[in-house]
Protein backbone atom coordinates (compact mmCIF):
# COMPACT_ATOMS: atom_id res chain seq x y z
CA UNK A 1 0.00 0.00 0.00
CA UNK A 2 1.40 3.54 -0.69
CA UNK A 3 0.29 7.03 0.04
CA UNK A 4 -1.24 9.09 -2.80
CA UNK A 5 -2.37 12.13 -1.71
CA UNK A 6 -2.65 14.57 1.40
CA UNK A 7 -5.49 16.66 1.36
CA UNK A 8 -6.86 19.17 4.09
CA UNK A 9 -9.95 20.87 4.51
CA UNK A 10 -11.63 22.93 6.88
CA UNK A 11 -14.66 21.81 8.28
CA UNK A 12 -16.42 24.17 10.61
CA UNK A 13 -13.19 25.49 11.72
CA UNK A 14 -11.09 22.72 12.24
CA UNK A 15 -8.60 21.79 9.75
CA UNK A 16 -9.39 17.93 8.81
CA UNK A 17 -6.25 15.38 7.08
CA UNK A 18 -7.44 12.65 4.43
CA UNK A 19 -4.74 10.66 3.50
CA UNK A 20 -5.67 8.54 0.22
CA UNK A 21 -3.87 5.25 -0.65
CA UNK A 22 -3.80 3.22 -3.74
CA UNK A 23 -5.52 0.22 -1.68
CA UNK A 24 -8.98 2.28 -1.61
CA UNK A 25 -8.52 2.85 1.98
CA UNK A 26 -7.81 6.52 3.32
CA UNK A 27 -7.68 7.81 6.83
CA UNK A 28 -8.53 10.61 8.38
CA UNK A 29 -7.03 13.17 11.29
CA UNK A 30 -8.49 16.52 12.90
CA UNK A 31 -6.15 20.01 14.59
CA UNK A 32 -8.15 21.75 16.80
CA UNK A 33 -11.10 24.54 15.67
CA UNK A 34 -9.16 27.06 17.71
CA UNK A 35 -6.59 26.36 14.76
CA UNK A 36 -7.88 27.12 10.76
CA UNK A 37 -4.66 28.48 9.59
CA UNK A 38 -3.04 25.13 9.77
CA UNK A 39 -4.03 24.12 6.22
CA UNK A 40 -1.23 25.17 4.00
CA UNK A 41 0.87 23.62 7.01
CA UNK A 42 -0.42 20.12 6.71
CA UNK A 43 0.04 20.27 3.11
CA UNK A 44 3.80 21.22 3.25
CA UNK A 45 4.25 17.68 4.48
CA UNK A 46 2.59 16.08 1.38
CA UNK A 47 6.00 15.58 -0.57
CA UNK A 48 7.38 13.78 2.72
CA UNK A 49 4.73 11.03 2.39
CA UNK A 50 3.93 10.45 -1.21
CA UNK A 51 4.67 6.90 -1.97
CA UNK A 52 5.21 5.60 1.72
CA UNK A 53 3.40 2.64 3.01
CA UNK A 54 1.12 4.53 5.65
CA UNK A 55 0.54 1.32 7.71
CA UNK A 56 4.44 2.14 8.62
CA UNK A 57 3.46 4.75 10.94
CA UNK A 58 6.73 4.73 13.08
CA UNK A 59 8.59 4.95 9.91
CA UNK A 60 6.43 7.85 7.82
CA UNK A 61 6.55 9.96 11.06
CA UNK A 62 10.37 10.13 11.55
CA UNK A 63 10.14 11.75 8.47
CA UNK A 64 7.93 14.87 9.35
CA UNK A 65 8.41 14.57 13.12
CA UNK A 66 11.65 16.86 13.31
CA UNK A 67 9.53 19.62 11.27
CA UNK A 68 6.81 20.31 13.96
CA UNK A 69 7.36 22.44 16.95
CA UNK A 70 5.33 23.28 20.35
CA UNK A 71 1.80 24.04 20.39
CA UNK A 72 0.26 24.93 17.80
CA UNK A 73 3.07 23.59 15.35
CA UNK A 74 2.52 20.41 15.91
CA UNK A 75 -0.28 20.44 15.46
CA UNK A 76 -0.45 19.37 11.35
CA UNK A 77 1.96 16.37 12.39
CA UNK A 78 0.05 15.04 15.12
CA UNK A 79 -3.16 15.00 12.93
CA UNK A 80 -1.17 13.49 9.78
CA UNK A 81 -0.23 10.71 13.16
CA UNK A 82 -4.00 10.28 13.35
CA UNK A 83 -4.57 9.69 10.13
CA UNK A 84 -1.71 7.01 9.61
CA UNK A 85 -3.40 4.88 12.57
CA UNK A 86 -6.72 5.43 10.81
CA UNK A 87 -5.35 3.62 7.97
CA UNK A 88 -3.45 0.66 9.89
CA UNK A 89 -6.09 0.25 11.44
CA UNK A 90 -9.06 -0.31 8.47
CA UNK A 91 -6.45 -2.44 6.76
CA UNK A 92 -5.61 -4.78 9.82
CA UNK A 93 -9.45 -4.87 10.28
CA UNK A 94 -8.88 -3.58 14.00
CA UNK A 95 -9.66 -0.84 16.06
CA UNK A 96 -6.19 0.85 16.64
CA UNK A 97 -5.94 0.14 20.21
CA UNK A 98 -5.02 -3.13 19.09
CA UNK A 99 -2.32 -1.94 17.29
CA UNK A 100 -0.96 0.17 20.06
CA UNK A 101 -0.71 -2.81 22.59
CA UNK A 102 -4.62 -3.95 23.33
CA UNK A 103 -6.56 -2.57 25.72
CA UNK A 104 -6.58 -2.73 29.56
CA UNK A 105 -9.95 -1.08 30.26
CA UNK A 106 -13.15 -1.68 28.52
CA UNK A 107 -14.56 1.72 29.36
CA UNK A 108 -12.73 5.63 29.63
CA UNK A 109 -13.11 8.35 31.45
CA UNK A 110 -13.20 11.84 30.98
CA UNK A 111 -13.70 15.05 32.50
CA UNK A 112 -15.35 18.41 31.39
CA UNK A 113 -13.41 20.82 30.33
CA UNK A 114 -15.54 22.12 27.49
CA UNK A 115 -19.19 21.59 28.25
CA UNK A 116 -19.83 25.01 29.26
CA UNK A 117 -22.04 28.19 29.85
CA UNK A 118 -21.80 31.90 29.58
CA UNK A 119 -20.61 33.40 32.73
CA UNK A 120 -22.37 36.91 33.83
CA UNK A 121 -18.94 38.46 35.68
CA UNK A 122 -15.60 36.78 38.16
CA UNK A 123 -17.37 36.94 41.07
CA UNK A 124 -17.40 33.64 43.84
CA UNK A 125 -21.56 33.52 43.19
CA UNK A 126 -20.53 33.54 39.34
CA UNK A 127 -18.47 30.98 39.54
CA UNK A 128 -20.86 29.03 42.11
CA UNK A 129 -23.79 29.68 39.63
CA UNK A 130 -21.43 27.91 36.92
CA UNK A 131 -20.21 25.40 38.81
CA UNK A 132 -24.12 24.33 39.22
CA UNK A 133 -24.82 23.92 35.47
CA UNK A 134 -21.66 21.98 35.14
CA UNK A 135 -22.17 19.73 37.30
CA UNK A 136 -26.06 19.32 36.76
CA UNK A 137 -24.69 18.43 32.77
CA UNK A 138 -26.20 14.75 31.83
CA UNK A 139 -23.09 13.33 31.22
CA UNK A 140 -22.83 13.35 34.93
CA UNK A 141 -18.48 14.38 35.14
CA UNK A 142 -16.49 12.61 37.52
CA UNK A 143 -14.64 15.96 37.41
CA UNK A 144 -14.53 19.59 36.17
CA UNK A 145 -11.91 21.71 34.80
CA UNK A 146 -12.17 25.43 35.27
CA UNK A 147 -10.44 28.70 34.18
CA UNK A 148 -9.51 31.24 36.84
CA UNK A 149 -6.85 33.72 37.30
CA UNK A 150 -4.66 34.09 33.86
CA UNK A 151 -7.08 31.80 32.21
CA UNK A 152 -10.03 33.32 33.09
CA UNK A 153 -11.90 36.89 32.88
CA UNK A 154 -10.78 38.06 35.99
CA UNK A 155 -7.98 39.77 35.74
CA UNK A 156 -9.80 42.38 32.92
CA UNK A 157 -12.92 42.04 35.37
CA UNK A 158 -11.48 42.44 38.86
CA UNK A 159 -10.05 45.81 39.78
CA UNK A 160 -6.48 45.62 41.45
CA UNK A 161 -6.31 42.05 40.50
CA UNK A 162 -2.76 42.35 39.61
CA UNK A 163 0.07 44.56 39.41
CA UNK A 164 1.37 43.95 35.75
CA UNK A 165 -0.04 45.83 32.97
CA UNK A 166 -2.82 44.32 30.77
CA UNK A 167 -1.95 43.18 27.39
CA UNK A 168 -4.09 41.90 24.16
CA UNK A 169 -2.90 40.14 21.65
CA UNK A 170 -1.96 36.48 20.77
CA UNK A 171 -3.43 33.84 23.42
CA UNK A 172 -2.91 34.11 27.03
CA UNK A 173 -0.65 37.35 26.92
CA UNK A 174 -0.51 38.46 30.34
CA UNK A 175 1.58 37.62 32.50
CA UNK A 176 2.82 39.37 35.98
CA UNK A 177 2.09 39.61 39.99
CA UNK A 178 -0.97 38.99 41.90
CA UNK A 179 -2.04 41.48 44.04
CA UNK A 180 -3.07 40.04 47.91
CA UNK A 181 -6.83 41.23 46.44
CA UNK A 182 -5.91 39.31 43.30
CA UNK A 183 -4.86 36.42 45.00
CA UNK A 184 -7.62 36.33 47.47
CA UNK A 185 -10.05 36.44 45.11
CA UNK A 186 -8.88 33.04 43.13
CA UNK A 187 -9.07 31.76 46.56
CA UNK A 188 -12.50 33.05 47.18
CA UNK A 189 -13.93 31.48 43.93
CA UNK A 190 -12.54 28.45 44.28
CA UNK A 191 -14.15 28.01 47.78
CA UNK A 192 -17.64 29.09 46.38
CA UNK A 193 -16.58 26.22 43.12
CA UNK A 194 -16.07 23.23 46.05
CA UNK A 195 -19.40 24.37 48.36
CA UNK A 196 -21.02 23.09 45.08
CA UNK A 197 -19.06 20.27 44.15
CA UNK A 198 -18.51 18.42 48.11
CA UNK A 199 -16.86 15.33 47.87
CA UNK A 200 -19.06 13.94 44.99
CA UNK A 201 -17.11 15.83 41.39
CA UNK A 202 -13.70 16.74 41.64
CA UNK A 203 -12.59 20.10 40.68
CA UNK A 204 -9.14 21.12 38.84
CA UNK A 205 -8.09 23.95 37.94
CA UNK A 206 -6.81 25.67 34.30
CA UNK A 207 -4.75 29.12 35.85
CA UNK A 208 -2.69 30.52 33.37
CA UNK A 209 0.03 30.00 31.99
CA UNK A 210 0.83 33.53 33.68
CA UNK A 211 1.64 33.20 37.64
CA UNK A 212 5.05 34.37 39.16
CA UNK A 213 6.72 31.61 40.97
CA UNK A 214 5.92 33.09 44.91
CA UNK A 215 2.02 33.76 44.10
CA UNK A 216 1.75 30.22 42.18
CA UNK A 217 3.45 28.62 45.69
CA UNK A 218 0.84 30.78 47.34
CA UNK A 219 -2.25 29.74 45.67
CA UNK A 220 -1.34 26.08 46.12
CA UNK A 221 -0.65 25.97 49.30
CA UNK A 222 -4.11 28.19 50.57
CA UNK A 223 -5.67 25.42 48.33
CA UNK A 224 -4.31 22.71 50.17
CA UNK A 225 -7.55 21.24 52.16
CA UNK A 226 -9.60 21.72 49.25
CA UNK A 227 -8.52 18.83 47.86
CA UNK A 228 -8.01 19.87 44.31
CA UNK A 229 -7.58 17.83 41.49
CA UNK A 230 -4.78 19.96 40.52
CA UNK A 231 -3.87 23.68 39.47
CA UNK A 232 -2.50 23.48 35.45
CA UNK A 233 -0.75 25.96 33.49
CA UNK A 234 0.34 27.97 36.27
CA UNK A 235 3.73 29.28 35.12
CA UNK A 236 3.77 28.05 31.74
CA UNK A 237 1.41 26.47 29.35
CA UNK A 238 -1.17 27.44 26.64
CA UNK A 239 0.96 28.27 23.34
CA UNK A 240 4.31 28.87 25.77
CA UNK A 241 7.31 26.93 23.55
CA UNK A 242 9.32 25.92 26.79
CA UNK A 243 8.97 23.96 29.56
CA UNK A 244 10.95 25.54 32.93
CA UNK A 245 11.27 22.16 34.49
CA UNK A 246 13.54 23.34 37.27
CA UNK A 247 10.49 26.69 37.97
CA UNK A 248 8.02 23.96 38.20
CA UNK A 249 9.93 21.63 40.51
CA UNK A 250 9.91 24.15 42.66
CA UNK A 251 6.13 24.65 42.94
CA UNK A 252 5.88 21.29 43.13
CA UNK A 253 8.05 20.94 45.80
CA UNK A 254 6.24 23.61 48.23
CA UNK A 255 2.86 22.23 47.92
CA UNK A 256 0.42 18.94 48.32
CA UNK A 257 -1.41 20.26 46.13
CA UNK A 258 -1.10 18.37 42.88
CA UNK A 259 0.76 20.34 39.86
CA UNK A 260 0.02 19.88 36.16
CA UNK A 261 1.26 21.04 33.03
CA UNK A 262 2.19 19.93 29.52
CA UNK A 263 -0.74 20.42 26.18
CA UNK A 264 1.83 22.80 24.80
CA UNK A 265 4.71 20.22 24.58
CA UNK A 266 5.60 18.53 21.12
CA UNK A 267 7.29 15.44 21.54
CA UNK A 268 8.76 13.35 24.28
CA UNK A 269 12.17 14.79 24.16
CA UNK A 270 10.65 17.75 25.89
CA UNK A 271 8.53 15.73 28.70
CA UNK A 272 12.06 13.98 29.44
CA UNK A 273 13.25 16.92 32.10
CA UNK A 274 9.74 17.55 33.67
CA UNK A 275 9.31 13.55 34.33
CA UNK A 276 12.75 12.95 34.93
CA UNK A 277 12.85 15.33 38.23
CA UNK A 278 9.61 14.89 39.00
CA UNK A 279 8.92 18.46 38.62
CA UNK A 280 5.16 18.21 38.45
CA UNK A 281 2.41 15.69 39.56
CA UNK A 282 0.63 15.51 36.42
CA UNK A 283 1.23 15.47 32.80
CA UNK A 284 -1.35 16.80 29.81
CA UNK A 285 -0.03 16.37 27.08
CA UNK A 286 -3.15 16.99 23.79
CA UNK A 287 -2.83 14.05 21.24
CA UNK A 288 -3.55 16.93 18.81
CA UNK A 289 -0.46 18.83 19.44
CA UNK A 290 1.98 16.25 21.16
CA UNK A 291 2.71 14.69 17.80
CA UNK A 292 -0.11 12.02 17.98
CA UNK A 293 -1.23 9.20 19.86
CA UNK A 294 1.21 6.74 19.51
CA UNK A 295 3.78 9.77 21.03
CA UNK A 296 1.56 10.33 24.10
CA UNK A 297 1.25 7.06 25.12
CA UNK A 298 5.07 6.37 25.00
CA UNK A 299 4.80 9.54 27.45
CA UNK A 300 2.38 8.17 29.24
CA UNK A 301 4.17 4.81 30.18
CA UNK A 302 7.43 6.84 30.87
CA UNK A 303 5.48 9.15 33.47
CA UNK A 304 4.24 6.01 35.22
CA UNK A 305 7.42 4.90 35.69
CA UNK A 306 8.21 7.78 37.30
CA UNK A 307 5.35 8.13 39.50
CA UNK A 308 2.87 10.91 37.69
CA UNK A 309 0.13 11.14 36.88
CA UNK A 310 -1.85 11.28 33.20
CA UNK A 311 -4.48 13.85 32.17
CA UNK A 312 -4.63 14.21 28.69
CA UNK A 313 -5.68 17.70 27.32
CA UNK A 314 -7.87 17.77 24.64
CA UNK A 315 -10.72 19.98 24.88
CA UNK A 316 -11.20 21.56 21.12
CA UNK A 317 -10.06 18.37 19.36
CA UNK A 318 -13.27 17.78 17.59
CA UNK A 319 -15.01 14.09 17.10
CA UNK A 320 -12.27 12.85 15.15
CA UNK A 321 -10.01 13.88 17.84
CA UNK A 322 -12.13 12.72 20.86
CA UNK A 323 -11.66 8.81 18.58
CA UNK A 324 -8.39 9.47 19.26
CA UNK A 325 -8.13 9.88 22.42
CA UNK A 326 -10.16 7.29 22.95
CA UNK A 327 -8.35 4.32 21.18
CA UNK A 328 -5.27 5.32 23.12
CA UNK A 329 -6.78 6.05 26.73
CA UNK A 330 -7.99 2.58 26.08
CA UNK A 331 -4.42 1.45 26.44
CA UNK A 332 -2.67 3.96 28.88
CA UNK A 333 -1.45 2.40 32.36
CA UNK A 334 -3.05 2.87 35.88
CA UNK A 335 -1.43 6.02 36.18
CA UNK A 336 -4.03 7.30 33.44
CA UNK A 337 -7.00 9.87 35.63
CA UNK A 338 -9.09 10.88 32.41
CA UNK A 339 -8.94 13.44 29.17
CA UNK A 340 -10.52 16.26 28.65
CA UNK A 341 -13.94 15.59 26.75
CA UNK A 342 -13.80 16.87 22.89
CA UNK A 343 -16.65 19.01 22.27
CA UNK A 344 -17.38 19.59 19.06
CA UNK A 345 -18.28 22.79 17.41
CA UNK A 346 -20.04 23.87 15.78
CA UNK A 347 -22.75 21.37 16.52
CA UNK A 348 -23.78 20.51 13.00
CA UNK A 349 -20.65 17.87 13.21
CA UNK A 350 -22.52 15.21 15.48
CA UNK A 351 -24.65 15.18 12.31
CA UNK A 352 -22.22 14.38 9.30
CA UNK A 353 -20.00 11.89 11.25
CA UNK A 354 -20.92 8.21 12.39
CA UNK A 355 -19.78 5.76 14.83
CA UNK A 356 -20.32 7.49 18.37
CA UNK A 357 -21.82 5.30 21.04
CA UNK A 358 -25.22 7.37 21.69
CA UNK A 359 -25.25 9.27 24.65
CA UNK A 360 -20.93 9.36 23.63
CA UNK A 361 -20.73 9.83 27.72
CA UNK A 362 -22.41 8.23 30.53
CA UNK A 363 -21.30 9.01 34.06
CA UNK A 364 -18.11 10.17 33.35
CA UNK A 365 -17.46 7.37 31.22
CA UNK A 366 -17.37 6.50 27.31
CA UNK A 367 -17.70 2.97 26.09
CA UNK A 368 -14.57 1.92 23.90
CA UNK A 369 -15.83 0.60 20.22
CA UNK A 370 -14.45 -2.08 18.29
CA UNK A 371 -15.26 -0.46 14.58
CA UNK A 372 -11.67 -0.64 12.60
CA UNK A 373 -9.54 2.00 12.23
CA UNK A 374 -10.02 4.83 14.85
CA UNK A 375 -14.16 4.30 14.27
CA UNK A 376 -15.70 7.45 13.12
CA UNK A 377 -17.06 7.81 9.73
CA UNK A 378 -18.01 11.06 8.14
CA UNK A 379 -21.70 10.50 6.40
CA UNK A 380 -20.24 12.08 2.91
CA UNK A 381 -22.98 13.36 1.45
CA UNK A 382 -24.13 15.54 4.71
CA UNK A 383 -20.32 16.27 5.21
CA UNK A 384 -20.18 18.18 1.31
CA UNK A 385 -22.97 20.98 2.50
CA UNK A 386 -20.04 22.05 4.78
CA UNK A 387 -17.13 22.37 2.47
CA UNK A 388 -16.33 25.78 0.94
CA UNK A 389 -16.02 25.96 -2.64
CA UNK A 390 -11.95 25.45 -2.55
CA UNK A 391 -12.26 22.13 -0.71
CA UNK A 392 -15.25 20.91 -2.61
CA UNK A 393 -12.99 17.84 -3.84
CA UNK A 394 -11.83 16.59 -0.72
CA UNK A 395 -13.73 13.39 -0.51
CA UNK A 396 -13.48 12.69 -4.17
Amino acid sequence: MKITDLRCAIIGQNPVVRIVTDDGIDGYGEAENSKPYLKSHVLFYKQYLLGEDPTDVARVMLKIRRMGSFKPWGSAVSAIEMALWDIAGKAAGVPVYKLLGGKVRDKVRCYNGGIRFPMSGSSPEDYAENMQKMKDSPENFGFIKQGVAFHSRMIAQVPGFTYGDLRGGPPHANRGPLTEKGLKHVIACVEAMKAVLGDEVGLALDCGPGFMLPDAIRLAKALEPLNIMWIEDTLTGDYTPYVMADVYRELTRSTTTPIHTGEQIYLRENFRELIETHAVDVIGPDPADIGGIAELKWVAEYADLHGILMAPHGVFDGIIGLAAHVQVAATLPQNFIGFEYPVARPDWWYDIMEGLPTPIVKDSLIDIWDTPGLGVRFIVDKAMEHLVEEDKSFFD
